[in-house]
């Protein structure tokens, strides 16, 4: 279960820069077609970090899903016993 600790730790944690990255360098960006032309190097700065926080949160899920499945698991054998 440690192992999945850091896991999940390692996850949030690159959530959390990639948000704060986000806000800092490109606060205003919006999808493109908007209003106003944006610099295409914003647009696609703040398209990375918003990737790379989806697949850090997903990351996190699938751990905290697959430890919660491992607890059960340990539970139910120990109660068979």
């Amino acid at each position: 279960m440690s192992a999945g600790w850091k896991v999940i730790g390692f996850a949030i944690m690159t959530f959390v820069v990639a948000f704060a990255v986000a806000r800092l360098l490109v606060p205003d960006v919006v999808p493109v077609g908007y209003e106003e032309a944006q610099p295409s190097w914003a647009v696609l700065t703040a398209f990375v970090l918003r990737a790379i926080e989806l697949v850090a949160a997903w990351v996190a899920a699938i751990a905290l899903v697959v430890m919660g499945g491992v607890w059960t698991r340990r539970q139910l054998r120990r109660v068979a016993r």
